[in-house]
């Protein structure tokens, strides 16, 4: 982007495992300033020494809360929300489809169904409530961290009440909502508001702790998926793209209801509902 990366303030959720842990370190090691966001207050303290250890970097800072709670999302939104500035909300957290691909339907503290709440509504919450921050942090990056497994939401049964349930298929429901979310935000924010929303398929299969449960193996290395998200939140080629879906580095289509209107809009007014009703 058109600053340093040590001028940079970011925020990555789900940062104490995986893909988010290793974000979160890149970005310290590049010198930016991090805030990461996990449930486990104990987890989170312990990755902020490892990050400082490992980078030199002491600008890391702890955020707890529970995505599976959108009242604790939207404590999360009010204490980032007081920062001076974000530039970066990198948008990682989120759960796997079961295992091995469960068929029992769970529901959220707030009674949703949980991969829908974890893996997108939260982040919707999250984004649409920081987004006043970002603007007058501009120039400034969303990133929403999705999937090449992708499915269209049945708004009739948004929720895969009536549906016979299937890990996989909330798992992919969830992955679209986030890349239909970030093209409609693109599509919504002025021209020059200075934010830029992009989505991602980070890597394939990488050994993450979801993974190697689900699956046993690994395919992609880590490195890979971290260096396509933070390609997308600093390099500075990218810096009027948005929009778009990337396969990694390379940009991609999405499944096609992430780019009908109506779909979109109807999403956005959905998400808005249960915001409202459960937040």
């Amino acid at each position: 982007m058109s600053r340093a990366p040590q001028d940079t303030v970011a925020l990555v959720t789900g940062a104490t495992d995986g893909l988010g842990r290793a974000i979160a370190e890149r970005l310290a090691e590049l010198g930016a300033t991090v805030h990461v966001h996990g449930r486990s207050a104990d987890k989170l303290a312990a990755v902020a020494r490892e990050i400082v250890a490992a980078t030199g970097n002491e600008e890391v800072h702890t955020h707890r809360a529970d995505f599976a709670s959108l009242a604790e999302v939207g404590a999360l939104a009010d204490e980032i929300a007081a920062l001076p500035a974000l530039h970066v909300l990198i948008n990682n957290a989120g759960i796997g489809a079961g295992l091995p691909d469960s068929p029992d339907r769970e529901e959220s503290a707030d009674g949703l169904e949980l991969r829908f709440a974890v893996n997108y509504l939260a982040s919707f919450v999250l984004t649409t409530r920081l987004l006043p921050l970002l603007e007058r942090s501009a120039p400034s990056r969303i990133v929403m961290v999705a999937s090449l497994g992708q499915a269209s939401l049945d708004f009739d049964d948004p929720q895969l009440e009536r549906s016979l349930y299937e890990g996989r298929r909330a798992y992919a429901q969830s992955k679209l909502a986030q890349i239909s979310f970030a093209n409609e935000l693109a599509y919504r924010l002025p021209t020059d508001a200075g934010v830029t929303v992009n989505s991602l398929h980070p890597a394939t299969f990488m050994p993450t702790k979801i993974v190697l449960a689900e699956r046993g193996t690994s395919v992609d290395a880590l490195d890979r998926g971290v260096d396509a998200t933070v390609r997308l939140a600093l390099d500075p080629t990218l810096d009027d793209v948005t929009g778009r879906f990337f396969d990694r580095e390379t940009e991609a289509r999405a499944e096609d209801q992430a780019y009908d209107p109506d779909a979109r809009r109807r999403l956005w007014e959905l998400s808005e509902a249960l915001a409202d009703s459960h937040g």
